[in-house]
This record gives structure tokens, C-alpha cells and sequence, in this order.
């Protein structure tokens, strides 16, 4: 190890932070605010030698930097960094630890739970540990500059040959999918690419992403995870990804080559050929928390860099955390430092990376202030001001676990937010119709954009992203067929996942023959789909639904890397696809709800925006909104967003089939939720049919013949 000879380091720059090769040499920038020393370490090919170690020269405040003359791309480093051990001050540093850089583009070597990684004596928590875990520690790769090099400049090509899609909100359908889920099980994919990066761009993918007619694909974490201590002793792991511990990296699980060079590459080819094809690709991103967990946790980065800077510290201890994300610990974007890396790292995957907006899990941790959530904060301010990131989709899980951490309806203006009141809305409305909370009034305000949560703070409908399924619960087909959860694989006794998923059996726990328990569960599925792709705001549909994926009742699955989590291609509900590619084909050619909020007065010819009916034909008025005996209702759309005619949805979630009265004039039939694919060859209704029977468990979409 060269420690004591002299060191070739020169003070260089202490900008831009993180490793950088400027053909002649690389330069290093780290910033730590308490710390005493930096020292830079640079390790052999195989990343389990130190050959050298030298402290950085330069300090400009915060930053600590140093350039070395004549090095390549490729060299692998770390850093061990030098201050004071005072758990109770809030400061854990380590020499002994080697960290990793967290501006890393490529992060080598292969990660192993041991004692050596944690700073402090597992035994005695409040001692450091003074065992060297550089052998065994995750490396930076220094980048080559430009690693898609038959393209120059990635920044100034991406308007060229890799132009985005910059899909309208109003356009817009989001389609939730994991990479490795997403084609893992698809025989119409070369084996060796599939469940990858590669995979997801393979032509059936797109294929089949286009025939369904989603525009823009927001991929769960692809950034470098860890999978938790806990996870590993049990034999599994972190399949979802949220245990960030590189923000700049992409996790060389998810591609075909594990280079990291190499996995960086086949993330930006997939991102060209899904633009090419017309798709977006929006990122789950975790920036309220690390993969150093909490106190116990092991020492990997951020915590040796500056413990008492990137993290949220209690009050009343310093040597613990504020934990409002549940996973241990809180990042402080407070401090000016850790906001800007949270920015750079953004800017990094829509500059660099192509990307065209970013899902933010836990998003209230990211502005939470001194005093608690704060919309004004200065993590939403950069945003808004910044010329790359306020043009991209921003989109909020508006609650977290802390102190007033359910903030939906809260986020500025030109962010989407999921709702999950959408979402347990249509669950009551469809499978529990004696819910004292399931009523027509709730139900209408659901499908119509949630104007009590959006339009006070003047945001467009388009601001509710609308699902009945995501990720985290049961898949569409296991919603209708357990009523209760079924998470012994993950290794918790089935006490994890969440309790009140408004699931519903349809006649019979988990699979069966039954026929008529087959057709109500198909029919209830095709209605869900129906409303949450209709409704007024944006759509998010998760991958897997629109073919009936079943996880065979785990609601909680982000620890199954196997075939319960894997879409199973070959049983696809071809019936289901195409119900759901018809029913946003409609959504496109009618766009039944506009983006703008209705008034539900009559304009000068007469049609109003939005008119409630009874099924007699009556308005629906006062308590009729509250009555619990009964929920089907009819909704005459005067003014819709593309449709040239005014349409009619009826709506029956009763068990028995319903006779709806209709207005004046003759109405032809565009969705039918009893058929299997939706559609049917027009019927028109003659001027003297005054009514329709509309099924149990179902709803129809009508248009209006013209009057002439």
C-alpha cells in the first residue's frame, strides 16, 4: 500500500463532485463537512488490493479534491475519510471503513454481509470496529467519458437521434412495470436477455407495450440496491429495489452483461429504442433513505462520509435516526449539500441517461422542513427553477410514515401525485357495496378527478394519477380472488403486507374451476380496468393486469425474485388484453372526461358538462349521493374531451342486472364490461328504445347518434 511515499495527487477542482476523466488525468471531489482528513485509495483490477492511498490536497470549504495526472478510465477507488467517533454527536467516522463514492457512475465488486462492514463494534454499538473492510468493500469504476462513444456528446445527441416523446398529460396512460418481471417469462424473448434491461427493449416488448396502447413506462428502482442483512440469512432478497445505495448507478442485476460499463450502455440503448417506439420512460426513484439503515446499520457510504450531514438525527439522541420512511433512516435535503447531490443525481439520468421523469417513493421526506412537510421547500423550489428538471414528469407517493406524512392533494402545481383515495374508492364501489364509506357521492368525486383534493390548489385533474392496482398489494386478478393475504414465502409469519386491501372472493379463495366464480371475477376485473383507464385524471395501469398475472395471494411480494412475482406469458388472458386495449382505444378517440374540471351548468346549446341520473331516469339529487342501499347511477357526459356527441356511462355495482331509462335520442353501445373484449358490432338503439338493461357487476359506455 503507498501511503508513505510521496503523493502524485495535485490540488485540481473542487468541482464537479464524483470522479472525472478529462483524458489527460482524473480529477476527485468529495464533500464532507466535519470531516478532519480525505484520504483517496486506489485498489488493483480485481478491486481486493489497495495499492494506494494518499490524503486529497485540496479543500474549498465543504469539498475536499484532489487530480491525479496520467490516470485512465477504469481505475478503480474508494475513500476512507477521517474525524471523530462521537455517536452521540451525531458523527461516525472511520478510517478503517472504505466508502464509496456517492457521485459513482459504475460501482464494482460484488457485495457479501459481513462484520467488517460496519463501523461500529456490533457487540458494543457505541466502539468503533477497527477491522479494514477494504477487500471485501464495493468499488467506483472511474467512467470513460463518454461510454456510448460512436455517439459523441450523449447531452447534445439526445435531441438529435434519441428525441423524447414529451407525451401530453392528457395523453398519457402510465404503465408501472419491473424489468426483470416484465419479460423474465417471456418465450418470445432470446432466454439470455430475458428479465432485462435488453429484454424490456426486445421488439415483443414494445410490441406489446404499443399494441396495448400505454405511452409511458415507469420502471420500478433500477438504481444500485442492496438486498437487507435480514433478507439475505432467509435466502431472499430485495426484489423491488428500494435499498438504494448508488443513485448514479445502474443495478447490473437488471442487464444482460454485468459490466458495469456495460449495463450503463444497455440501459440507454433501451431507453432509445422505447422513445423510437413512442414511449417514455419515467424512474421510481428513492432519495428519503439509504441502504445503511438505521443505527445498527453497516457503513458503506454516506455514513462514514458525513454521518451528521446526509442523515436526519433525533433531536433527544444524535446517535439515532429520524425514521419517517420506515426503513431505518431519513436523507437530510436540509443541508445544501445533500439537495444538491439528490439534483445532480436527477440531472444525471435525464441528461445523461435520457430518461423523462422520476416517480419519487416517500416523496414528503423530500420536503420535509424543520417543522414538517412544506410544499414550499427549497427540494420542490430547485425543482421548479431547473432548466432540465421542471420539464420532465414528477410524480409523488404524497405520504410517508412520519408526523404528518399523508400529504395528498399537497404537492405543487405541475406534479402528479398516486391516489390512493382513487384507488380504495373503486374497491369499495366494486366489492364492497356495504362499506359505510362506499357511496355514489364518493364514487362520483373519484371518477370525476378528485376535485376535494386538486382543484382547491387550482391543479388540473391530470394531477391524480388513478389505479386500483400498483405494485405494492394484491395484483387485479388476486384483488377478486382472496379475501385474505397469503405472505408465508416472505418469511414473517404472514404478519407483513398490508391488512385492509378491500380485497374481495368472488365465491371461492384462490384459484378455481367454478364457471360462474370464473365469469364474476373476470367481469369484476374488466370493471375495475374500466374506470381506473376512463376516470378524469391520468391512468396508471401495473404491468401484468391487463392479462391476469396472479401472485397467488401475496400482497406483499418485494422479497420474491421467482415465478410469483414473474408475468407468466403463456397464461395470458388474451380476452383481458383485449379488453383493456379497447377500453384506451376509447379512452384516445373520446377522452371521456376532459382534463379541466366540470361545472355541471348548461351552456348556450343547451348541454350541460355533467349530469348525475338515477337509473329511472330521475336527477340525482340530496340524499340519493348518501344512499347505501343502493350505488348504481348514470353519468350523461354533454361536453366530453374528444367525442363529438355527448356520451353516457351507466354504472351497476348491485348484484342483480339493472333496467337504466335513457334521455331523449338514440344511443350507440361503445363498452360493455359483461363482454370479454369489451366491444361488439354497433347496436344502436331506435328513438323509441327508452331503456337497457345493464348486468350485475358492470357498466356501459354510450354515445349519442347524431340528432340530425
Amino acid at each position: 500500500m503507498d501511503r508513505l511515499n510521496a503523493s502524485p495527487l495535485k490540488a485540481g477542482r473542487p468541482w464537479p463532485l464524483g470522479a472525472h476523466h478529462d483524458g489527460a488525468g482524473i480529477n476527485f471531489a468529495l464533500v464532507s463537512m466535519h470531516a478532519q482528513r480525505v484520504e483517496l485509495c486506489l485498489f488493483d483490477a480485481g478491486g481486493e488490493r489497495q495499492v494506494a492511498c494518499w490524503p486529497l490536497p485540496g479543500r474549498h470549504h465543504e469539498v475536499w479534491h484532489g487530480y491525479l495526472p496520467g490516470a485512465a478510465a477504469g481505475l478503480l477507488y474508494g475513500f476512507r475519510v477521517h474525524g471523530p467517533w462521537r455517536p452521540e454527536q451525531g458523527h461516525r467516522f472511520n478510517p478503517h471503513k472504505l466508502l464509496l463514492d456517492p457521485y459513482a457512475r459504475e460501482i464494482a465488486g460484488s457485495f457479501a454481509w459481513r462484520d467488517e462492514h460496519f463501523a461500529h463494534d456490533r457487540e458494543h454499538p457505541l466502539n468503533p470496529d477497527l477491522r479494514d473492510n477494504a477487500a471485501w468493500a464495493l468499488k467506483a469504476r472511474v467512467p470513460v467519458p463518454d461510454a456510448d462513444p460512436d455517439r459523441g456528446s450523449r447531452r447534445a445527441s439526445l435531441a438529435v437521434d434519441d428525441p423524447a416523446p414529451h407525451v401530453a398529460l392528457a395523453d398519457t396512460i402510465l404503465y408501472e412495470l419491473h424489468v426483470k418481471g416484465f419479460s423474465k417469462r417471456n418465450p418470445a424473448i432470446p432466454e439470455p436477455l430475458r428479465g432485462t434491461f435488453a429484454g424490456l427493449a426486445h421488439p415483443a416488448s414494445i410490441s406489446h407495450l404499443q399494441r396495448l396502447g400505454v405511452t409511458t413506462v415507469c420502471l420500478l428502482p433500477v438504481q444500485y440496491a442492496l438486498d437487507e442483512e435480514r433478507l439475505v440469512r432467509m435466502g431472499l432478497r430485495n426484489y423491488w429495489g428500494y435499498n438504494t445505495l448508488g443513485f448514479f448507478s445502474v443495478d447490473p442485476r437488471l442487464a444482460s452483461t454485468p459490466d458495469p460499463s456495460a449495463a450503463r450502455s444497455e440501459f440507454r440503448d433501451m431507453v432509445r429504442a422505447l422513445h423510437r417506439a413512442g414511449l417514455e420512460v419515467v424512474l421510481d426513484v428513492v432519495y428519503n433513505h439509504s441502504a445503511e439503515t438505521d443505527e445498527q446499520g453497516p457503513c458503506l457510504s454516506f455514513r462514514g462520509l458525513d454521518n451528521a450531514m446526509y442523515y436526519r438525527l433525533r433531536s433527544d439522541d444524535r446517535s439515532r435516526y429520524e425514521n419517517h420512511t420506515g426503513c431505518g433512516n431519513s436523507l437530510d435535503l436540509r443541508q445544501p449539500r445533500v439537495l444538491q447531490w439528490v439534483l445532480d443525481s436527477l440531472r444525471y439520468w435525464v441528461e445523461e441517461m435520457g430518461v423523462d421523469g422520476f416517480r419519487f417513493d416517500l416523496a414528503p421526506v423530500l420536503g420535509r422542513g424543520d417543522h414538517g412537510f412544506d410544499a414550499g421547500s427549497a427540494f420542490f423550489t430547485a425543482l421548479m427553477q431547473d432548466p432540465s428538471l421542471s420539464r420532465v414528469k414528477l410524480i409523488a407517493e404524497p405520504w410517508d410514515i412520519g408526523p404528518g406524512g399523508y400529504r395528498l392533494g399537497q404537492f405543487p402545481r405541475g406534479w402528479l401525485e398516486w391516489n390512493d383515495q382513487f384507488r380504495d374508492g373503486m374497491r369499495r364501489f366494486w366489492l364492497h357495496g356495504d362499506s359505510p364509506r362506499n357511496t355514489r357521492g364518493d364514487f362520483a368525486m373519484r371518477l370525476c378527478g378528485s376535485s376535494d383534493l386538486f382543484q382547491r390548489s387550482h391543479r388540473l385533474s391530470t394531477a391524480s394519477v388513478n389505479y386500483v392496482v400498483s405494485h405494492d398489494g394484491f395484483t387485479l386478478r388476486d384483488l377478486v380472488s382472496y379475501r385474505q393475504r397469503h405472505n408465508q414465502a416472505n418469511g414473517e409469519n404472514n404478519h407483513d403486507g398490508h391488512d385492509n386491501n378491500l380485497s374481495f372472493n368472488a365465491g371461492a379463495e384462490g384459484p378455481s374451476q367454478r364457471p360462474e366464480v370464473l365469469a364474476l371475477r373476470a367481469r369484476l376485473q374488466r370493471s375495475l380496468l374500466a374506470c381506473a383507464l376512463l376516470a378524469q385524471g391520468t391512468p396508471m395501469l401495473a404491468a401484468g393486469d391487463e392479462l391476469g398475472h396472479s401472485q397467488g395471494g401475496n400482497n406483499n411480494p418485494y422479497c420474491q425474485d421467482n415465478e410469483t412475482t414473474w408475468i407468466d406469458w403463456m397464461q395470458a388472458d388474451a380476452d383481458l388484453i383485449a379488453f383493456a386495449r379497447s377500453v384506451l382505444t376509447l379512452r384516445r378517440q373520446l377522452l371521456p372526461f376532459r382534463e379541466d374540471w366540470y361545472t355541471g351548468l348548461p351552456d348556450g346549446d343547451g348541454l350541460t358538462d355533467l349530469a348525475w341520473i338515477l337509473p329511472d331516469g330521475s336527477a340525482l339529487e340530496g340524499q340519493a349521493w348518501q344512499d347505501r342501499s343502493s350505488h348504481a347511477l348514470a353519468c350523461h357526459i354533454g361536453r366530453p374531451g374528444r367525442a363529438k356527441r355527448p356520451l353516457l356511462l351507466l354504472v351497476n355495482p348491485q348484484w342483480e342486472d339493472i333496467d337504466f331509462s335513457l334521455p331523449e335520442g338514440s344511443w350507440s353501445l361503445r363498452l360493455d364490461s359483461t363482454l370479454p373484449d369489451g366491444v361488439t358490432a354497433p347496436q344502436p338503439a331506435t328513438p323509441q328504445r327508452r331503456s337497457v338493461q345493464v348486468a350485475a357487476h358492470s357498466l356501459m359506455l354510450l354515445e349519442q347518434e347524431d340528432r340530425s
